[in-house]
This record gives structure tokens, sequence and C-alpha cells, in this order.
């Protein structure tokens, strides 16, 4: 079973809410989005990792903001990664070793 992240879960939750707010059904978002309503599901549990271009489709249907839908996420929330250097740590370390 594919392990999905907590970043995944925040989203969905957050793409649920909005669509909650304005009173739609999953269904309502599939076609306004022209994407098949078990990715909307998908989407909204945490079970899915959407690419940037459903994320828009979803907003633009839902007149939502993605920027709102992933502020305050971080790598932290990604299982698997393995490096956790930000640029500027990485800059300082290069100009540090020369």
């Amino acid at each position: 079973m594919p392990e999905y992240s907590e970043a995944a879960r925040i989203v969905g939750e957050r793409v649920r809410a909005t669509r909650q707010k304005l009173g739609l059904s999953q269904e309502d978002v599939a076609v306004l989005a022209e994407m098949h309503v078990t990715n909307v599901g998908k989407i909204e549990r945490g079970q899915s990792n959407p690419s940037l271009t459903t994320l828009i489709s979803l907003a633009g249907a839902l007149n939502a903001n993605v920027g709102d839908w992933t502020s305050g996420l971080t790598t932290a929330m990604i299982p698997g990664r393995t490096h956790t250097l930000t640029a500027a740590e990485f800059l300082r370390e290069r100009a540090r070793r020369g």
C-alpha cells in the first residue's frame, strides 16, 4: 500500500473544507474540475499526491487559491525524504568548505 504524506492529508482536508463551505458535492466538483469523482475523494482523504495541474483545476472549480491549501506545509511532512538542508544551509556549507 502506498504511503501518503501528512502534507497530502492536510491539503485534502483543506480542499474538502472549501467544497463543503460552498455546499457542493464531490460529484459537482468533479464535473467542474473535469476529473473523475473518485479522484476528488482520494484527494480529500489524503490518499493521493495530486499534481499541480490537478490542484489548479480543483482551485479553479472551487474559486480557491492553491496557495491557501499549501500554506504552512513543510518537507518534514513528506515521508522518505533524506535531504533536510535548505538552499541557504547548502550554500553556507559550500562557502565554508571553499
